[in-house]
């Protein structure tokens, strides 16, 4: 069974892809999702505002304070679209099937983190989210998602890329007819880029796949998925990374001549220090790997964790 080509399935903001459906009638089409993330994913468009039938051009909204906790309103009109939009929240959240979600930065219904919450005419703090993105978020708690504006910042779009990247061959794995040799396999292959998220869950997955001959199928599964999931949504930092490397390069080691093994410690130094960017290093192994018929570090989905014309490992880390 192979899980190498799976394409992630993504819930998005239906303006962030260019549809005319914001409250003037435009949209919010954001190049990175519409253009350059478009032909590796297939996209699941959501828009709360019409679906609960408000149409376009339409009234602004905003959260409000009341003793019941922030209701969703019309700015000038005042309608209470509360109900409507909670009931449509819980309906998604219940049906979703997808490895990510993109939602509009700061919307009323769709924003992450920020909206502002208004009292009479002054806001009364900054610190909610969406009326629709908040119990989605809330019952796919281990789901990539992001806003269009976090994914600006270079770090946090790699790091949500790679993890629908990494749910959706996931999600090809087990919802398949798959057998124990399919998940030891996929682990094999997975198991660098587990430990640059989360090297507790290395050794946990690892105990699940001895199993995997013995164990019951569905309770496998369900554990194997929920821990996988967990230690993605841990972050790789520098450090994780560099030990990562140090791993695939003494893999090879004894297969490399003395320049080569020290033309990949540089790299690697340079990458600790800063100096260049994490593709650098992951380019030579990979490299390396390949050209020395090393198919065990050569086929680890760390080297290739999405496709590669995505460019996303090409930034500095601070």
């Amino acid at each position: 069974m192979t899980t190498e080509h799976a394409r992630p399935r993504v819930a998005v903001s239906s303006c962030l892809l260019g549809c005319p459906v914001r409250y003037n009638g435009g949209h919010s089409r954001d190049r990175f999702l519409a253009a350059e993330l478009s032909g590796y994913v297939d996209w699941v468009p959501i828009c709360p505002e019409m679906e609960i039938g408000l149409g376009t051009p339409r009234e602004t909204l905003r959260l409000e304070r009341s003793p019941e906790g922030p209701r969703l309103v019309t700015r000038r009109s005042h309608a209470d679209l509360t109900t409507p939009m909670t009931s449509l929240a819980a309906e998604r959240a219940g049906s979703l099937d997808v490895d990510g979600y993109v939602f509009k930065a700061k919307s009323p219904s769709c924003g992450i983190h920020g909206v502002p919450l208004y009292s009479g005419e002054g806001v009364a703090d900054r610190r909610h989210r969406g009326l629709f993105a908040g119990p989605v978020m809330d019952a796919h708690p281990l789901l990539a998602v992001e806003d269009e504006g976090r994914l600006r910042d270079a770090g946090l779009r790699e790091a949500f890329v790679e993890r629908i990247f990494a749910a959706a061959r996931l999600r090809a794995l087990l919802s398949g007819d798959w057998r124990p040799r399919d998940l030891v396999a996929f682990h094999s292959r997975h198991k660098m880029q587990i430990l640059a998220h989360a090297p507790e869950a290395y050794r946990g997955l690892g105990r699940l796949v001895a199993a995997a001959g013995t164990a019951p199928h569905e309770p496998l599964a369900r554990e194997y998925g929920l821990a996988f999931r967990v230690a993605l949504a841990r972050k790789a930092t520098v450090g994780r990374h560099v030990n990562v490397l140090l791993h695939c390069l003494g893999m090879i080691s004894e297969r490399l001549d003395r320049a080569r093994r020290a033309d990949l410690v540089e790299v690697i130094a340079s990458y600790r220090a800063g100096e260049v960017a994490l593709s650098v290093p992951v380019a030579l192994l990979r490299h390396h790997a390949r050209g020395e018929g090393a198919a065990y570090v050569g086929g680890q989905s760390y080297l290739s964790p999405y496709p590669d014309r995505l460019r996303l490992r090409n930034h500095v880390a601070a």
